[in-house]
């Protein structure tokens, strides 16, 4: 199971994630491209971090849209969109090559990521500009719009659950603004545990929910990420579970 993280979600002298603790424990990092955090020093020092602790690099997109924190819907034109997709990506592959590494696959961040997994054209948009960069493989929920439009374009489609995040019984996630959406620490390693160990998840509903995965997410952003992965990794290896990125 591998184990994914967003990081370099900074700008300027302002961190948000702890990127150095977080290195010692996934196995893939998401970083911020610039459009909702992250700048060219912090993409710099982040691929060479990555690169340094065998960690997969991986580009996280967003609307542009520093301000909200890339957690704002917005109605971009498709081909705009694919463009700025393609924009972020170049802007991180160069700072992951001088590293001696490769931007390995994309995953949408925020409003993108959910906007993405059920407007076809908007998916559409993320997938031509994931090729359009020459990156083959999109880090995504599986069953949805970007799952099916990348691999309508023969690209890679990884399936992603979240450790930290409730789920609802379509296989969707509790809106942030819903009581309930961020799980609790000891609850999130519970939950990423028994993702890793079934791939199913108890919904808010009380429900069980099948969750197809090969990758794991825990929000860099919030102040508990290194804990709630630590305590998952020791969790794994305490059940013989290998962790391990999925490229």
């Amino acid at each position: 199971m591998d184990l994914n993280a967003d990081l370099g979600e900074g700008f300027g002298r302002w961190e948000l994630t702890d990127d150095a603790a977080l290195l010692r424990t996934v196995t893939s990092a998401n970083v911020a491209c610039g459009f909702h955090a992250g700048d060219p020093l912090t993409l710099r020092r982040v691929c060479a971090a990555a690169a340094a602790a065998g960690v997969r690099v991986g580009a996280q997109v967003s609307y542009r849209d520093l301000a909200g924190f890339g957690r704002r819907e917005m109605d971009v034109p498709p081909e705009e969109l694919a463009t700025e997709t393609a924009y972020q990506i170049g802007a991180l592959q160069v700072f992951a090559r001088a590293a001696g590494t490769d931007v390995r696959y994309v995953k949408p961040h925020g409003a993108l990521y959910h906007r993405a997994g059920r407007d076809a054209a908007q998916a559409d948009a993320v997938v031509e500009g994931a090729r359009l960069a020459g990156v083959d493989a999109l880090l995504c929920r599986a069953g949805s719009e970007l799952d099916r439009a990348a691999r309508r374009a023969g690209l890679r489609a990884i399936g992603e659950s979240f450790a930290d995040r409730a789920y609802r019984s379509d296989g969707s996630l509790v809106p942030r603004d819903r009581p309930g959406a961020l799980l609790d620490p000891e609850a999130a390693v519970a939950q990423a545990v028994a993702l890793a160990s079934h791939g199913e998840v108890t919904a808010i509903d009380g429900s069980r929910v099948h969750v197809e995965a090969a990758s794991i997410c825990v929000h860099g952003d919030r102040p508990e990420a290194v804990a709630i992965t630590e305590a998952f990794r020791s969790a794994l290896d305490h059940k013989g579970i290998e962790v391990e990125a999925f490229l």
